[in-house]
């Protein structure tokens, strides 16, 4: 049976308090509505709709073209939404999941069961429902004696023992595509709200004999809706639990899960072991064997096997095998690190490949640079790769020795095997295997640091002495 979906994400989200539309606040990492979309994708949904409205050029930008756009330009509720798809899908056949776009939490496992539940019993509508120890502001889910659901009623409509009731409508559903959009036509706004309830669907559909189902998360997370920055705290409290519960399940070792930030798209490798303070953001991909931590921060950076990084902070690198980085290093975009590689303390890399085996152990800025093999970078040294108008390249050759405090001035090349002796500035090309001086000659002038200190005392005293 073909599957679509409709995400409402047209609400602009007042209460957020922000410039920022409100589906598109992140989670851990991912806007809301990237979270939802990857559930109706990982259905199997072959068209999906997102209801926009105000804010709808950032959403479609986001989104691209994961989707199918329709316009809500008046907030009219979620019935007066989903009528915004008819013109898109109207006339197909098959089931539609509705889910919205400040849900966040929901899982791909829970809208299949749900959707097995909904085809196995060929019901037109099947509600996905919570239970919750706070149901307030969520529609209540009314049962019979049968205990079925008879109808939904919202939290601003419901009695004292309606609202006593703690199962709540998520606001995720699916329907019989045809049976959804005919009963649309019926809804009417006669409510405390003024708004066509798309929950006024469940009632019409019971009443022409229609079956109604109602399939209950065992998960009070996958209702929340965020509409404010308390839940958004709250779901992104929810999700970096289960984010971090799946890196655990998966073989990673986790030191402290209460002091680790891990985003939605990471990967880690087994036998990976976190240690307290670190993030893990973006696209990161950590490899297996690794030790991350303490006080690690990476973004969309890639490690290798037996990678070692602690009190460092890494963006768009790549770190191969058994490298180890830190601590209080700073690998900037475009760091490429070989293998068996060391990156030492309060080292920063721009922009900088370094073959297997080089060392930059401490204090020393890499820039816009290609280094070799086996290449020791000392203490202290640059590469002084900008001039105020032009960035350029360092290239520094396999088995190179670069002493302590040295300079080199861009463009330059150092050739492989060749030596550059501390303290010298560099401004021409090191052919292979030749050593590299320039520096001052050094002239002693014997007594002269006691003239100096003399002087200093004389200007001391008369700065001192009374006017």
């Amino acid at each position: 049976m073909k599957k679509m979906a409709i995400v409402l994400a047209a609400g602009q989200g007042k209460r957020m308090k922000s410039k920022l539309y409100k589906v598109l606040h992140p989670v851990c990492g991912k806007p809301m509505v990237g979270h939802v979309m990857d559930v109706v994708e990982a259905a199997a949904c072959e068209r999906t709709v997102v209801i926009v409205g105000h804010g709808a050029e950032a959403v479609q930008s986001y989104l691209g073209d994961r989707a199918e756009y329709a316009l809500q330009e008046q907030q009219l509720g979620t019935g007066h939404a989903v009528l915004q798809a008819a013109p898109l899908l109207g006339s197909e056949e098959g089931t539609t999941i509705i889910i919205c776009g400040d849900t966040p939490l929901v899982t791909p496992a829970t809208v299949q069961a749900m959707l097995t539940v909904h085809e196995t019993h060929g019901a037109a509508a099947t509600v996905l429902t919570a239970e919750l120890a706070d149901p307030t502001g969520y529609g209540r889910i009314i049962r019979g004696s049968d205990d079925q659901l008879e109808r939904i009623v919202e939290q601003k409509d419901c009695t004292p023992e309606e609202g006593a009731v703690r199962e709540i409508n998520t606001g995720t559903y699916c329907f019989d595509n045809k049976k959804l959009f005919e009963a649309l036509s019926q809804v009417t706004n006669a409510n405390s709200q003024g708004e066509y309830y798309l929950t006024d669907v469940i009632g019409i559909l019971q009443r022409s004999g229609q079956s109604v189902l109602a399939h209950c998360t065992g998960d009070e997370a996958e209702a929340i809706g965020v509409n404010d920055r308390i839940a958004l705290a709250e779901a992104e409290r929810y999700m970096r639990e289960r984010i971090i519960r799946g890196h655990l399940v998966g073989g990673v070792t986790i030191i402290d899960p209460a002091s680790t930030y891990i985003e939605a798209g990471v990967t880690i490798g087994a036998d990976t072991v976190i240690y307290p303070g670190t993030i893990l953001r973006g696209a990161t991909a950590i490899g297996e064997d690794n030790v991350i931590g303490p006080q690690a921060d990476l973004i969309d950076t890639v490690t290798g096997r037996g990678v070692s990084i602690k009190h460092s902070v890494t963006e768009q690198a790549e770190i191969g095998d058994v490298t180890s980085v830190g601590p209080y290093a700073n690998l900037r975009p475009g760091s490429k690190l070989g293998s068996n590689c060391k990156i030492g303390d309060f080292v920063e890399l721009k922009n900088a490949v370094l073959g297997d085996g080089s060392k930059v152990s401490h204090l020393s800025y890499v820039g816009d640079a290609k280094v070799g093999k086996d290449v020791n970078i000392g203490c202290g040294a640059i590469t002084v790769n900008y001039d105020g108008y032009n960035k350029s390249i360092t290239e520094i050759g396999d088995d190179a020795f670069v002493g302590s405090n040295v300079n080199l001035i861009a463009p330059v090349r150092i050739g492989d095997g060749a030596y550059v002796v501390a303290g010298s500035t560099i401004t021409q090309d090191v052919p292979d295997n030749d050593l590299a001086i320039a520096r001052e000659r050094q002239v002693n002038k014997p007594g002269y640091a006691a003239k100096i200190r003399s002087r200093a005392q004389l200007k001391k005293e008369k700065k001192d002495s009374p006017s």
